[in-house]
């Protein structure tokens, strides 16, 4: 016989409507510029290429011009100027993300993380959300 019972209630449904969700890490508070800094660091030292990216209307993908299957709208963002190839240091990454903000304060901004040797990104989360976004 096999129970999980007292740990029951400590599970919690997150509500399909109405808390928009991202992608990695977007199921805890928002990061403050030393968990970003620690972020990145893990990314540099997978040897990973980080790139600045921003959205300025949505940050989620969504369905808007088609209804096929797969087909989703928001999935491409705009790169904040080149990947930073040959990047060692955290903190030249948050200074891009922290020009982006300032030259787009409106905008969803995320850092990615990019394997040159296989061709993938490897990561990708929110560095920044507007402060118009109200999660709905």
């Amino acid at each position: 016989f096999v129970s999980n019972g007292g740990r029951v209630s400590c599970m919690k449904v997150w509500p399909p409507v109405g808390k928009k969700k991202f992608e990695t890490l977007s199921y805890l508070p928002d990061l403050t510029e030393v968990e970003l800094g620690k972020e990145v660091d893990y990314l540099l030292r997978n040897k990973w290429i980080p790139c600045v990216e921003f959205e300025l209307e949505h940050g989620f993908v969504y369905r808007e011009h088609g209804s096929t299957p797969g087909y989703y709208d928001g999935r491409y963002w705009t790169m904040w100027k080149l990947p930073l190839f040959g990047c060692t240091d955290s903190a030249q990454v948050l200074k891009e993300v922290q020009e982006c903000k300032t030259e787009y304060p409106n905008a969803f901004i995320r850092i990615i993380g990019f394997d040159n040797n296989r061709q993938v990104q490897c990561t990708s989360f929110i560095a920044y959300k507007p402060p118009s976004f109200t999660g709905a």
